[in-house]
């Protein structure tokens, strides 16, 4: 048997993003001589209209016994208003995965492909040469998962808190630390520790860390300054480790320095080999079913699966550079076209990358 990869397209635009990455998956089996295990669940809102549940225990205990999991987007209008909003796809499916795995840590590169620099928010000479950064985001603590939480006063007074804890900062630091040494040797910590204790809490662990990693230059910056910073000379930075919530908000921002959501992939993953494999982007219901979605940040997070997962990096590479090619020979969806280009749908994005792997 091969590597078991379960397989959760979920909800909008997921199930045809997802499509596309199995179709890039079937051709490394062939190009490569390996043979992978597939078997699909339902999983966010089209889980909860079947079941009740956005994450249903048998969904849970398939990735249980998968060896990473191939995942596409959940959550949409149709969902939002769900009682109580634990049920909703986003609160009930995704974030409670990403614990129950131990899914700690978040890796989301932002490359900026020379051939997109055009569609990137900012000016060309900032970004003409390409960009290339990597955001390690730690995934299962601080104020999305803390307690109490919840709604008090007949529901006039919100509270979400905040927590992070010495141990838990410092595996993420490790994690940026050791990334760092494989590009640059250069890691940039943000946090916002002129105000917030857990971010003097963070400072001060990621600091510690560091002195174990004397070749990797750490320097510390706050989260609005960095949010500044990315637009201001985003080739200042290579890696960047932040807790949670910051982490969130600056891939994003990030993102549209790559021309699109749609560019973006990310693994999430726990101290084995073990990882969830998803487009930091989400499940666009206004497009949903009509070929228009771009489908290359899942294709790039099966190539992080290949990598982190599989140990697979000629293949891994293979697909990147695919990818790499499609776009510098024209291939644009709508969402990274700039002017001029001809647009093409999902599936024939998908039929130039597996093109470009022969």
């Amino acid at each position: 048997m091969g590597k078991l990869i379960a397989v959760l397209p979920g909800d909008g635009i997921g199930p045809e993003i997802v499509e596309q990455a199995l179709r890039v998956l079937h051709k490394v089996e062939e190009a490569f001589e390996t043979k992978f295990d597939y078997e699909e669940a339902l999983i966010g809102g089209v889980a909860f209209d079947e079941t009740g549940h956005p994450l249903p225990p048998e969904t849970l205990s398939l990735c249980k016994r998968a060896d990473a999991i191939l995942f596409g987007a959940v959550g949409g209008p149709k969902w939002d208003q769900i009682q109580p909003p634990t049920l909703r796809p986003e609160l009930g499916a995704l974030l409670p995965l990403r614990k129950e795995l131990g899914l700690f840590a978040n890796l989301r590169p932002a490359r900026l492909y020379p051939a997109l620099a055009g569609s990137s928010a900012l000016k060309s000479d900032l970004v003409g040469g390409g960009l290339d950064i990597l955001v390690v985001r730690e995934l299962i603590g601080g104020i999305y998962f803390g307690e109490p939480k919840g709604r008090t006063d007949n529901g006039t007074r919100a509270v979400d808190t905040c927590v992070y804890t010495q141990g838990e900062i410092e595996r993420i630091a490790r994690v940026g630390f050791e990334a760092a040494r494989k590009r640059s040797k250069r890691l940039c910590s943000v946090d916002k520790a002129n105000v917030l204790e857990t971010s003097r809490l963070w400072r001060e662990m990621v600091t510690r860390i560091g002195s174990e990693y004397p070749d990797v230059e750490l320097t510390h910056i706050l989260v609005d300054n960095c949010a500044m910073q990315l637009v201001r000379n985003p080739a200042q930075f290579d890696v960047i480790v932040t807790e949670n919530l910051f982490g969130d908000i600056l891939s994003d921002e990030a993102s549209m320095l790559t021309g699109s959501l749609g560019m973006l992939p990310s693994a999430s993953l726990g101290t084995g080999t073990f990882g969830l494999y998803e487009p930091i982007h989400g499940s666009a219901p206004d497009i949903a079913g009509q070929n228009k979605a771009n489908p290359l940040a899942t294709i790039l997070s099966a190539a992080m699966m290949l990598r982190h997962s599989f140990a697979m990096e000629d293949a891994a590479k293979c697909v990147e550079s695919a990818v790499e090619m499609a776009l510098a020979k024209g291939a644009r969806t709508a969402d990274i076209a700039s002017g001029g280009e001809e647009i093409v749908g999902t599936k024939v994005m998908g039929d130039i990358v597996i093109r470009e792997m022969n």
